[in-house]
């Protein structure tokens, strides 16, 4: 494959998630990116944990993620919890609050790949869609 059909593909994907990424910001009106979405996601999925492991799983650094668990405290989406056998150990615990947001940016997120995807028409969604198979089975 010709490098130039490679940094296509590349930009075009980029191109489509950026996108997404801005209507998404634009339609989820809650002062919050996608960043604090996919911490209260982590919290959800894996219970409460500490903020270093938040980091490694998302792929943020510390300081980021101390960035963005301090907005989410502050709104109530996030609690700390102090370990009761070492007290210097402290965990990220996402609250009901959180996980309402959560789920909302979820159905939110569904909606606007939805709205995406019906552009396609069926022969093109199963050919995106075995694309994506073969992509994920060679990882």
């Amino acid at each position: 494959m010709k490098e130039q059909t490679i940094f296509e593909i590349i930009h075009n994907m980029d191109k489509v998630t950026n996108n997404l990424i801005i209507q998404w910001n634009k339609m989820f009106n809650e002062d919050l990116g996608v960043s604090h979405i996919l911490v209260l996601g982590h919290l959800k999925q894996s219970g409460r944990s500490r903020p270093s492991d938040i980091a490694r799983a998302l792929g943020l650094t510390p300081p980021t993620l101390t960035h963005l668990s301090e907005k989410l405290v502050r709104k109530k989406l996030a609690i700390r919890i102090i370990d009761e056998s070492d007290r210097r150990i402290i965990y990220l615990g996402i609250t009901d609050k959180g996980v309402e947001m959560v789920n909302r940016a979820n159905q939110e997120g569904q909606a606007l790949r939805r709205n995406l995807f019906e552009k396609l028409t069926d022969e093109e969604r199963q050919q995106l869609l075995k694309i994506y198979e073969k992509l994920n089975a060679s990882q």
